[in-house]
């Protein structure tokens, strides 16, 4: 099954894409978070044969929402409308770090986030 992971930031959006046979997934694309976003999501869908989408759920050290999750579960929201699936969420602790660990700073820094939490929620699912 094909799936696309997002790590949805204020300001970028990084989209990641993913395989739950081969347990695989690599950063596609970071975007800017505007009043394009869910469009543009749209055509990675389309284009990409995506069949689930997994957003990344943020919360802090005390397993508590992050003030962007309120914007988060509102682009959920739209985003589920727009494809008329349910978008899952998937936990993302701490996944911007670990890419900058993997891969220092660079462009795709978001859509590497996205593919961190893609990887996960396959792992999840697969045990």
């Amino acid at each position: 099954m094909r799936l696309l992971g997002i790590d949805y930031g204020s300001k970028r959006v990084g989209v990641s894409v993913g395989d739950t046979e081969h347990g695989m997934a690599f950063p596609k694309v970071v975007l800017k978070n505007g009043q394009d976003l869910v469009s543009d999501i749209l055509k990675i869908i389309k284009d990409e044969g995506i069949e689930g989408v997994i957003v990344g759920e943020s919360k802090n050290f005390k397993n508590e929402d992050n003030k962007i999750m309120k914007d988060i579960l509102v682009f959920k929201g739209k985003l589920e409308e727009a494809i008329g699936k349910v978008v899952t969420l998937h936990p993302e602790f701490m996944t911007s770090a670990e890419a900058v660990q993997l891969q220092g700073e660079n462009d795709m820094l978001d859509a590497s986030a996205a593919a961190l939490i893609l990887k996960s929620y396959i792992n999840k699912t697969k045990n």
